[in-house]
């Protein structure tokens, strides 16, 4: 699960940082498990299709989000207009391309490889800001997109013709997701209404993904009720527990301390699977590894670490804690 950026909602110190910090450590290892009932889900050849199960997963965690969205909506000042409405449907449409994408990659790939191939969508996204937004990326982005793709060349093995189908689908699904945390960096600020696209865009991934799963995989009843458990966990917790944890939690750290905590989705994922599928990394995957972990840590824990040094330069009173 890619966790959607909060920028429109305020940094508020008030919880003490522990609390906070294990609130998203929480999350953080929720989302890094998920990637075992993902493959655990695609096992045998009764198993819920990748649509049907990327549909599911988000359908039932937009209806633990609603809450939340429905507060918000009523402390807004405004309506959202029709733009916006139109902007969180995409992004619902990019969510639903990067969950499927990433559903069909994790059954033909390690737990490992997926998720820190999944990682790379966090180098991509300045790119993508700057092709499709013109927001000119950061000077020292360039040599990270450079290490995290020497580090998918390692975890390969050194060797692209060893390149499963199943990472193929997690690089695929790298691109979507990158396109869609663009998209919500862009929205979220926008509208004012980070929670409400939150929702609004799980649900739009959960309609659609059902809906054309019952035209491409005609899914059974008895697929969705073989992987309840697996649909609980990727979508009550993983979507929406873990969710609703990220928005407490990083109401009260700095942006910061929230990144660096975050990045650690894949390390987990990988610790998940060598512990309960006996996955191994050679040495030179594990140190593709190490650089798309470093590469992670430096894209999104450096700006943060850059813009607090700034605001602690400035004079009493010159920060804004809303």
């Amino acid at each position: 699960m890619v966790p959607v950026p909060l920028t429109g909602i305020v940094w508020r110190p008030a919880l003490s940082r522990l609390p906070a910090c294990l609130l998203l450590l929480i999350a953080t290892v929720i989302w890094g498990v998920t990637f075992l009932a993902q493959k655990w889900v695609g096992a045998g050849d009764d198993a819920i299709g990748s649509l049907a199960f990327t549909g599911g997963r988000f359908l039932l965690g937009g209806l633990v989000v609603a809450p939340l969205a429905w507060r918000e909506s009523r402390a807004a000042a405004h309506p959202l207009s029709a733009r916006h409405l139109a902007g969180f449907v995409l992004c619902g449409i990019m969510l639903l391309l990067g969950g499927w994408t990433q559903q069909m990659g994790v059954r033909g790939t390690t737990i490992g490889n997926a998720g820190f191939l999944t990682g790379l969508y966090i180098a991509l996204v300045p790119v993508l800001s700057w092709g499709l937004f013109r927001q000119r990326p950061h000077p020292g982005g360039w040599p990270v997109i450079a290490t995290c793709l020497a580090g998918a060349w390692l975890l390969t093995g050194a060797d692209l013709h060893r390149l499963s189908e199943g990472d193929c689908w997690i690089l695929l699904c790298s691109v979507f997701w990158a396109i869609h945390m663009s998209l919500v960096g862009l929205l979220a600020p926008a509208s004012g209404r980070p929670l409400t696209l939150a929702c609004m865009q799980f649900l739009v991934t959960g309609v659609a993904g059902s809906l054309a799963a019952q035209v491409v995989e005609a899914p059974r009843a008895g697929a969705y009720l073989g992987a309840w458990i697996e649909l609980l966990w990727a979508g009550c917790l993983s979507v929406g527990i873990a969710f609703t944890l990220q928005v407490i939690a990083q109401r009260h750290l700095h942006p910061a301390t929230a990144a660096i905590i975050m990045s650690g989705e894949s390390v987990f994922a990988a610790l998940t699977g060598a512990l309960f599928l006996n996955e191994r990394m050679t040495i030179l995957q594990l140190a593709g590894a190490i650089l798309i972990f470093s590469s992670i840590l430096a894209v999104e824990g450096v700006p943060a670490l850059c813009a607090r040094g700034k605001i602690r330069g400035q004079p009493a009173g010159g920060r804004n804690r809303g």
